[in-house]
């Protein structure tokens, strides 16, 4: 019988030599992001431009220029900052830009790249002013300078950095200040995807997921996802339980239609919160205009929500259209909740 010294031993040694204990194997988390180019689907032109900028770089040894994503949450832009970094071979660090509080949290990031690193800053319009401006000089000299000392004994002391490249992700490009902007030498707006696409998607990530889904039922789930990805994966995990526990398995047009009952999802891919957003403009204020403070304030969320993941969709879709004097709906916004507009029902 072994002794608790050299039990001790033996325990320590399976820790530092990566060998898993008994209790401690956990299963590996499986990803649906695409790694590389030819395994990201649809933004053709979004790609192709990042494709020729980086084969140029790597002929001049240089850094990729900094490079900023715009557009409506889960349309692919952080998927796109690791494909960037795989493709120019650099390591990724990713961050966010309330995570950016003071200047020392920028500064410890950019004194730990390496040459040909890439940084991702996700929510790029949230940084604070402060510390917006150590990019400045870190993004055009790749240099920060630190100040000692304040008053007439202030000094100055500039540190190189290595040669980085900045990504920045935001979907409120109207936020970001100019000097900041301007100093992305790439930048390119994220659209929703087509059904195609998303179709495409939907049958990469079924395969991944190990489970099947037919051509109708791949079809359905995207014409449900309004034409965003990280939706359509979403609700085909969704989808996926469904049919492993009420079904045989296979993902058609059915099990999706009775799946996606339960999430509340409508046939044009309206959740509950679109649905009140909407009925909040009929109801209480006529069919609008109104401002949007206003309906944040009766549906007691929060008016970037509303900005940022419910209306853009709805845009799209001509539910709604934005006014002068604030958010008006339309009459197929009438017609699909099935309410009455003047006196006529919209069916």
């Amino acid at each position: 019988m072994k002794d608790d010294t050299s039990q001790q031993s033996e325990n320590i040694h399976g820790m530092v030599s990566g060998v898993c204990l008994p209790d401690d194997k956990t299963p590996e988390i499986l990803s649906l992001r695409p790694e590389k180019f030819p395994d990201y689907v649809g933004q053709e032109n979004i790609k192709e431009t990042l494709e020729i900028a980086i084969e140029a770089a790597k002929k001049r040894d240089e850094p990729l220029d900094h490079v900023l994503f715009h557009g409506p949450p889960g349309l692919g832009k952080t998927t796109l900052a690791h494909i960037i970094a795989n493709e120019m071979g650099g390591d990724l660090t990713v961050t966010s830009g309330p995570a950016l509080e003071k200047g020392g949290d920028l500064m410890g990031l950019l004194t730990n790249l390496k040459e040909g690193d890439i940084l991702f800053i996700d929510e790029i319009h949230r940084i604070r002013k402060a510390v917006e401006e150590f990019l400045y000089p870190a993004m055009e000299d790749f240099a920060v300078d630190f100040v000692f000392d304040k008053g007439a004994y202030a000094r100055s002391i500039r540190h190189r950095l290595d040669r980085f490249t900045l990504v920045g992700a935001t979907t409120r490009i109207g936020l970001l200040s100019g000097p900041l902007r301007d100093r992305f030498g790439i930048q390119r707006s994220l659209d929703f995807y087509s059904e195609e696409n998303l179709m495409e998607i939907s049958r990469r990530s079924a395969a991944l997921l190990d489970i099947t889904i037919d051509e109708d039922g791949a079809k359905e789930l995207s014409r449900r996802s309004r034409g965003t990805p990280r939706i359509v994966n979403r609700l085909l995990k969704r989808v996926r339980d469904y049919a492993q526990v009420r079904a045989d398995g296979v993902i058609t047009k059915k099990i999706v239609e009775e799946a996606l009952q339960y999430e509340e999802v409508d046939e044009k891919g309206l959740t509950s919160l679109d649905r009140r957003y909407l009925t909040t403009i009929i109801e209480f204020y006529n069919g609008g205009p109104v401002g949007i403070e206003a309906i944040a304030a009766t549906l007691q969320e929060e008016t970037d929500t509303l900005v940022d993941v419910v209306e853009p969709f709805l845009l799209k879709i001509g539910l709604i259209i934005r006014t002068s004097s604030g958010r008006k709906t339309t009459g197929t916004a009438y017609s699909h909740l099935g309410v009455k507009k003047h006196g006529q029902l919209f069916d």
